[in-house]
């Protein structure tokens, strides 16, 4: 079982100035924190991908080599890429290099992306959103197997008896991002990879047909049962208690659900008591006292057979 932490890398909102913390200042605070918790002994740290002015990392890639060469053990993984608006040939360039610098602590964790900013800012259709994952999310898995590769798509110029350098000393492992579509819980399980569920809201339970279901098709797809693994990512926030953790972390929380659902026409606004029914036991915010947090996390491990766990922060 690994525990690890991610982040979206939150700009942070001023109210007293009514903007955005300095992006410069707030990257530098990343890197500071990732190094604490490797100091720690967390088994992992998953950064996301955002291309809007409320988070300050666009390239997950790019802050991942930054704390190669800065941290000891820890394994630095996206969190996620958006492979469907990526090149896969760069992006397999790019974690190789953090992989060899890193002492192979590289993974990729592929995802379609929730946030859809980086199709057009990348002159991607965002008609083609399925097919995009489908058909990049195929051409990384060859390049991290096969040395010399032989490739034709619809969305980028082929690949004839190429070869991708840096080559890494071993595959890097790639995991896939779902948030709930039954298609990409099938496409993890035939193809064999690892998948990590992102619980945002609702009841965690609610998942358990999907964990099940990737854990029958995988082993219909002949793949060894020992090999699996399975994850969950989700907003985790412990202080001394709830009302501890409300008065602290209500605010920011509320403050970015309310600033995304009206971009996304949702009704109302994120209530207190929508935040403290999160929390609760049933809810998908692992927040709360230590006692609290501990006693669901073991829950949702014993429920889904988890493998690993990422703490949102």
């Amino acid at each position: 079982m690994k525990f690890g932490i991610g982040m979206f890398g939150d700009s942070g909102y001023d109210t007293k100035t009514n903007r955005f913390r300095d992006p410069e200042k707030r990257l530098k605070e990343i890197v500071e924190e990732v190094i604490q918790a490797d100091t720690l002994g967390i088994d992992l740290f998953a950064m996301g991908e955002h291309h809007r002015e409320d988070y300050v990392v666009s390239s997950p890639e790019t802050m991942l080599a930054a704390l190669s060469t800065v941290t000891k053990n820890i394994i630095l993984s996206s969190g996620v890429n958006v492979i469907s608006s990526a090149d896969p040939v760069k992006l397999f360039q790019d974690y190789a290099m953090i992989d060899l610098l890193s002492g192979q602590r590289a993974e990729i964790m592929a995802g379609r992306g929730s946030f859809i900013e980086s199709f057009p800012l990348f002159g991607q259709n965002l008609n083609d959103y399925n097919e995009l994952f489908a058909e990049k999310l195929n051409l990384l898995l060859r390049l991290n197997k096969e040395e010399k590769i032989n490739w034709k798509g619809t969305f980028r110029a082929p690949l004839k008896d190429q070869t991708i350098f840096p080559r890494p000393k071993r595959e890097i492992p790639v995991w896939i991002a779902v948030g709930g579509t039954p298609t990409s819980v099938l496409r993890a399980a035939q193809l064999g990879l690892p998948i990590m569920f992102a619980i945002i809201g609702g009841n965690p339970r609610q998942f358990l047909p999907l964990v099940d279901y990737y854990k029958e098709q995988y082993a219909l797809a002949g793949h060894a049962k020992d090999k699996m693994e399975i994850g969950v990512h989700a907003h985790t926030y412990i202080g001394d208690s709830r009302q501890a953790v409300l008065k602290a972390y209500y605010p920011a929380y509320s403050f970015q659900m309310n600033r995304i659902g009206k971009e996304r026409g949702w009704s109302g606004s994120f209530t207190q008591s929508q935040f403290e029914a999160g929390m609760s036991m049933q809810g998908a915010l692992y927040m709360g006292s230590a006692e609290e947090v501990t006693e669901k996390l073991i829950n949702t491990i014993e429920l889904f057979g988890l493998t690993r766990y990422i703490a949102h922060i």
